[in-house]
């Protein structure tokens, strides 16, 4: 199937629209002048945006919202192959796609198709390449809500496509980009990867299909051979970030490339991680020819996208952020981020999916006491049912046998109640996980 098969589509349907990613992808679509809709389990914030765009939401997945006169219908890795919907399009032999084969479609309808894929970071740096190529007006799917391409996708004119590149069911395999960015690699979705030996053989195949460009974190360069491997890191890579400096909220840090200075950047947030991935991002840039000018005016404007490292308000004393963060990785380096400001810092993380929880336990534990205090909810199913005998209960002992200051609250109310009895006094609450967490500090800072 090519792209203006794609174009010359008449109805597509979306099998759960109201996700991220599917939302932005409908609305992309819908851009084309395809007649698009689709069908969700509930009402959201993304189904009401789609219906403010025009696009018709079904609530309840029946094998009846299949007619024959839709084209084709697109469907995510969540949807099982039992669901009522996808049973009857094959009856009616309707073409399906997975969410990534629309995708990789859309990627290869551009020339300069670029994939921002690593096991974390990647929607934080698909943001800053978003700012960065603003000007070369490029069509962009990213799996956040970034403010400054007014929701998750943006419609550009260009040839350039900017998408996120996710290793799950190696969906990122579906792909031929003209440049990549691999930011890291380490044990992740074991519900699917057996290991990750299993997981590095994904990239390194996922290497050999990116055509021109390809971007990687200096401490696994060893993992790959490429035409044309450029490494970026704090030493021994083509491009270094050094001098790195924090103030009010704001990071600088100088580019070094052949032992040279090439200039000092700026960028509206903090946390080494996120060094890094402007830092590729800026690798980027450069390698695809883009001017330093454009580079720094694109990142003087840049905010994080939604969920990552994202300041909510304040309640009482304390200060409130918001963060995505749900592997071992990357809440330990978001608590060591979040210690730039000097305060108490309470983290409430609200564990994703049993398999994950069960697969790292133990680093959970460890990463979580980088913390003064930590609070945990009941786990966030998300996909999975439980089948492992896993509860957040368990967590909360693996914490208290490495003397973490821990507690279990299962409900968020509960948790504002208890939050509300503190003295918050110089505190730094963090809601952080995949998913709905952040609800308590919304309701935290609303309430004032």
């Amino acid at each position: 199937m090519k792209f203006e098969n794609l174009m010359n589509a008449n109805k597509i349907f979306f099998i759960g629209i109201g996700g991220i990613s599917m939302s932005g992808l409908a609305k992309l679509l819908k851009s084309y002048n395809i007649n698009i809709l689709g069908s969700d389990s509930r009402e959201s914030n993304n189904t009401i945006d789609l219906i403010n765009h025009n696009i018709d939401v079904i609530y309840g997945q029946k094998s009846e919202n299949i007619t024959k006169d839709i084209d084709y219908i697109v469907y995510t890795s969540a949807i099982k192959d039992d669901n009522p919907e996808l049973v009857r399009a094959r009856e009616l032999g309707i073409t399906i796609l997975k969410r990534i084969e629309l995708i990789a479609l859309l990627t290869n309808g551009h020339k300069y198709s670029v994939a921002i894929s690593g096991t974390h970071g990647k929607t934080s740096t698909t943001s800053f390449v978003s700012h960065i190529m603003e000007e070369l007006d490029p069509t962009i799917s990213i799996g956040g809500i970034l403010e400054s391409i007014g929701g998750n996708v943006r419609v550009g004119k260009s040839d350039y496509f900017v998408t996120e590149a996710c290793e799950y069911m190696d969906n990122f395999l579906y792909l031929n980009p003209y440049a990549s960015i691999i930011l890291n690699i380490e044990e992740d979705h074991l519900d699917y990867f057996k290991d990750l030996s299993h997981i590095q053989d994904s990239f390194k195949k996922f290497s050999t299909q990116t055509s021109e460009i390809l971007i990687v974190n200096e401490n696994i360069k060893h993992l790959f051979n490429h035409k044309n491997l450029i490494t970026f890191g704090f030493d021994n890579a083509d491009y270094i970030a050094e001098n790195i400096k924090f103030k009010n909220g704001y990071t600088s840090f100088d580019i070094i490339s052949s032992n040279r200075k090439l200039f000092n950047i700026s960028i509206k947030t903090f946390g080494n991680h996120n060094v890094l991935n402007a830092l590729a991002s800026i690798a980027l840039a450069l390698e695809l020819g883009i001017e330093v000018t454009t580079i720094k005016e694109g990142l003087s404007s840049f905010k994080c996208a939604n969920r990552r490292l994202e300041y909510k308000g304040t309640y009482k004393d304390a200060i409130i952020y918001d963060d995505y963060a749900h592997h071992p990785t990357e809440i330990r380096t978001s608590l060591n981020a979040y210690k730039a400001f000097e305060r108490k810092v309470i983290c409430i993380f609200q564990p994703h999916t049993y398999s994950r929880t069960k697969s790292f336990m133990k680093d959970f534990a460890k990463s979580l006491c980088h913390c003064d205090e930590v609070i945990i909810p009941k786990i966030y199913a998300a996909r999975e049912t439980d089948t492992l005998g896993i509860s957040s209960k368990d967590l909360v002992k693996e914490i208290e046998k490495l003397n973490g200051n821990v507690r279990y609250i299962p409900e968020f109310d509960d948790i504002i109640e208890h939050l509300t009895e503190e003295n918050l006094t110089d505190t730094l609450i963090i809601t952080m996980g995949a998913g709905d967490i952040f609800k308590v500090g919304e309701k935290l800072v609303n309430m004032l």
